[in-house]
């Protein structure tokens, strides 16, 4: 028995295994990522597993989505196999002896993945059954499909390397040496120095061979042959880098838009490869050269000789002299109180259209709050308008004045607002009380930003489009607007000019987009109408000590064609999460860029209540109070079990995350303490009602991500009708005489 395990102790899969964590253990950050996301530990809140195993292609979850993750899947592998080959070949040299001695590599060094396999699949398989509620012979045949992209593009790549390998065979017919008897032990000696013993390795026919001294060449043929097939896994690693490119060229066919799991596979893929490739030409010098080489592209980023920042679609960045500055002073200019008062005048004028469009003499004001959560919040936000609209007779959205919000919940909201001010087209007549425009709004919106994030980001691709009178790179900011406008017909695909009169003439809810300057983290107002009196506070007006803490978008940017920004792009400015959409920088002296605007705002109460005091004279005069409606994808004070520090894990870690894991809950403290303050205030009724997303299951609450499953999208659509939320519908009927 000792003998045995022995053997398989010393055996190259067992060996190989092990050296993987003894060296260059950065390449198993890589595996370890791809373990943390498909047990759904990293990105939890935002469902990336769920990319893993419910892959989309062209919009459907089909088996050719399965089978191009497993394409992926087998690119992986091999880009895998190329760099540890490269890497630690020169711990094997009887592989030189054998035929095919890079396929002899792959096989030995399979442990790894095959362990990594089955528990892919395990999970795939329970989370086919509990999430999307699949029988087992559809998830079979998912699993099928991904081992058939696996070997399809294996087969393919061997095919290459059998090629290569009966090349250099050919090449080298006399350098070939016989050992002598004499020669193992050293040899293995020498391998024992570099750290690796092996006395069995899998050789022809699928089985374990003992190493012997036949498998013993001279040092200067192994070189020859390492070196020739190092050149050719080089040559495979060069064609998937112009595979990609390709890729990234012809994107906007939605043939090549590949599953969004297929092109985060990819993406590590190129990166292990990227790896290998220094690792081989640079040996030591391998991270120098990479410094150097970072330095040299933010250099050329700085004097914009390369220029990869995202823009906002329909801006003149042309003219870089006549920039508007970005300084306290130009923000003083923009809210000075004659423009304050005049831009009040203007929106009551707004709001007298408002008011002469409801039939009572002191009608109710209704504000919609919508919260940022991804599509988890676009559904719930969708549905509920939905529903309330119809429960209401269509009396919500005449008496909504402005709806505002953040992420997913501001998608659905500007979307079910197009399709309300596209009432009087017959085609648009009725659609907003169809299923369909929830399912318009959950379509799919990951896997095109990061098919372009491998394809295009990464690889500085330099293709451009053009929107209204401007040129822009096409990248993953490119690929979210066009899938959005795509998935919601067209209609977010229009301009803010394009929408003004119908705000103007109060015949449809205004809209106030927002974003966070990433700078200094004011608030950048994105609306049709000028909107300088939300720059500072209502008592600040005529006080010029107080700086404004939010900017007016269409009024900084005016000579730049700000009313020519697309309602898509706003929405985009409005929903950019780190990292999974870039900052969009806007054309300013200096320049500035912006984000997500749940960064400061998440509910949306902060633009609603300094709007209702900044007319709170008009309100008590002409209406019979205020209206606060807030749809939201969590619950309002969800009391949790508090997480305890258990190991020197969370002592290390619970500082860095305190302020990312309560940040929602420190916005939603500051949001009641000052509706409450301003309620008190008021000179009219005023009242809130939230209608919240409840998950059936506390433990199983749908992701916050920009891809929901099929369990998810059910359990938001029906948390609608949870009682808590029935009470809230009622009060909201009965506010509206319905």
């Amino acid at each position: 028995m000792k003998k045995y395990t022995q053997h398989i102790y010393y055996s190259m899969p067992v060996q190989l295994f092990l050296l993987h964590f003894r060296k260059y253990q950065v390449l198993l950050l890589v595996w370890f990522i791809l373990y943390s996301t498909i047990n759904g530990d990293f990105f939890k809140t935002f469902g990336v597993k769920a990319l893993f195993f419910i892959p989309e292609y062209n919009g459907q979850n089909s088996f050719l989505g399965v089978f191009l993750v497993g394409v992926a899947w087998g690119m992986y592998m091999v880009s895998w196999n190329i760099t540890t080959f490269i890497l630690h070949s020169k711990r094997f040299n009887f592989l030189v002896t054998t035929t095919h001695p890079f396929l002899k590599y792959c096989i030995n060094n399979s442990l790894l993945p095959l362990i990594f396999t089955i528990f892919y699949f395990v999970r795939l398989y329970q989370f086919g059954t509990e999430e999307e509620l699949k029988g087992s012979l559809n998830i079979y045949a998912d699993m099928g499909g991904i081992l058939l992209g696996f070997a399809f593009l294996v087969l393919i790549s061997f095919a290459y390397f059998f090629t290569a390998g009966r090349t250099i065979d050919r090449s080298l017919p006399q350098r070939k040496d016989i050992p002598s008897s004499t020669f193992l032990p050293k040899q293995l000696r020498e391998e024992a120095r570099n750290g690796v013993l092996v006395k069995y390795f899998i050789g022809d026919d699928m089985k374990f061979t003992r190493v012997s001294s036949r498998n013993y060449v001279s040092q200067s043929y192994v070189d020859d042959v390492f070196r020739r097939h190092h050149i050719s896994t080089l040559v495979v690693l060069v064609l998937g880098f112009f595979f990609l490119a390709i890729v990234g060229f012809f994107l906007d066919n939605p043939v090549l838009e590949l599953p969004a799991a297929a092109s985060i596979i990819l993406f590590f893929a190129l990166l292990i490869a990227t790896m290998g490739a220094l690792s081989y030409f640079l040996q030591s010098w391998s991270l120098p050269f990479a410094i150097v080489l970072l330095l040299i592209i933010n250099f050329l980023l700085f004097h914009e000789v390369i220029d990869t920042r995202n823009k906002a679609y329909g801006l003149n960045y042309t003219n870089k002299k006549e920039r508007p500055l970005y300084n306290k002073a130009s923000l003083h200019a923009l809210s000075t109180p004659q423009i304050i008062e005049a831009d009040k005048a203007n929106m009551t004028g707004i709001l007298n259209n408002w008011k002469a469009r409801q039939n009572e003499a002191k009608p109710l004001m209704i504000f919609i709050n919508v919260s940022g959560g991804g599509l988890r919040s676009a559904a719930f936000t969708m549905n509920s308008l939905m529903q309330l609209d119809s429960l209401t007779n269509g009396e919500l959205m005449k008496h909504c004045v402005m709806m505002s919000g953040a992420s997913g919940g501001m998608i659905a909201a500007t979307y079910y607002r197009e399709l309300y001010r596209k009432q009087k087209d017959s085609l648009y007549s009725s659609v907003r009380f169809r299923k369909e425009v929830t399912d318009a709004v959950t379509g799919d919106l990951l896997n095109p930003i990061f098919t372009s994030l491998v394809t295009r980001d990464l690889l500085f691709n330099r293709q451009e489009f053009t929107s209204g009178k401007f040129k822009y790179l096409k990248d993953r900011g490119y690929a979210f607007e066009r899938k959005l406008a795509k998935n919601t017909q067209g209609l977010l695909n229009t301009t803010l000019a394009a929408t003004k009169k119908d705000e103007v003439e109060a015949t449809v809810p205004m809209l106030m987009f927002n974003a966070v300057i990433n700078s200094d983290g004011r608030k950048l107002i994105i609306s049709t109408q000028p909107v300088s009196f939300l720059m500072k506070p209502a008592e600040t007006n005529n006080d010029p000590t107080i700086g404004a803490d939010a900017v007016d978008f269409t009024a900084m940017f005016r000579e730049q064609n700000a009313m020519d920004l697309k309602l898509v792009t706003a929405l985009r400015m409005n929903a950019s999460f780190p990292y999974v959409l870039p900052n969009v920088w806007l054309p300013s002296d200096p320049v500035i860029d912006v984000m997500d605007a749940g960064l400061r705002d998440n509910y949306g109460p902060e633009t609603t209540m300094r709007f209702i005091d900044q007319f709170r004279d008009w309100i008590a005069a002409n209406t019979g109070g205020v209206l606060i409606i807030q749809l939201r994808d969590n619950m309002n004070d969800n009391w949790q079990q508090l997480t305890e520090t258990k190991n020197i894990g969370d002592v290390m870690l619970s500082p860095g995350t305190m302020l990312q894991k309560n940040w929602g809950k420190i916005q939603q403290y500051f949001m009641t303490d000052q509706y409450y303050y301003l309620k008190s205030n008021s000179p009219f009724p005023l009242q809130r009602i939230e209608v919240m997303y409840i998950a059936s299951n506390k433990e199983k609450q749908a992701a916050m991500s920009l891809h929901l499953s099929a369990n998810d999208e059910r359990d938001v659509v029906n948390s609608f009708y949870h009682p808590q939320n029935r009470a809230a519908i009622d009060s909201i009927r009965k506010a509206l005489g319905r």
